[in-house]
């Protein structure tokens, strides 16, 4: 069967180094928030998948196609331009939660907010324990 490697793989980078990294202020007060909200939801510990995305947990899949790998369960990164939050494998079962969540833009399995006062946190640990659940269903999602 095919293995192709990701991009994005899980490195040794400390987490609390990273988040003390992020600017403006504003941006990193909303990573730390965010952090703490997965860690409580989710129950995983964090790790770094490539420079900048901080993931709870993982799962292996295999395609039809043969194609197999490792990806983070669910995570979010706090990028320039808004914060990213990433629900695997997406979003087109969630449109009840997503309609009660407040502003944010959609991607194919990432969720884009420009900061946390945008959106009701509640909401988003019930988006992010129900974006596992679906994960699960497809793949064994494992702590790390």
């Amino acid at each position: 069967m095919p293995r192709s490697e990701n991009k994005t793989v899980p490195t040794k980078a400390s987490v609390a180094r990273f988040l003390s990294t992020v600017q403006p202020a504003s941006k990193a007060g909303d990573a730390k928030v965010l952090d703490a909200l997965f860690r409580e939801t989710t129950g995983f510990e964090p790790f770094m998948w490539g420079p900048s995305i901080i993931g709870y947990g993982r799962y292996h899949y295999r395609y039809k196609s043969g194609r197999e790998g490792d990806f983070l369960a669910t995570g979010f990164s706090p990028r320039k331009a808004a914060l990213s939050i990433y629900i695997m494998p997406g979003y087109a079962d969630f449109g009840d939660i997503l309609s009660r969540l407040g502003k944010h833009k959609l991607g194919k399995s990432c969720l884009y907010v420009n900061k946390l006062a945008d959106i009701d946190p509640d909401v988003l640990s019930e988006l992010i324990r129900a974006g596992l659940a679906d994960l699960e269903r497809l793949w064994p999602v494992h702590p790390a």
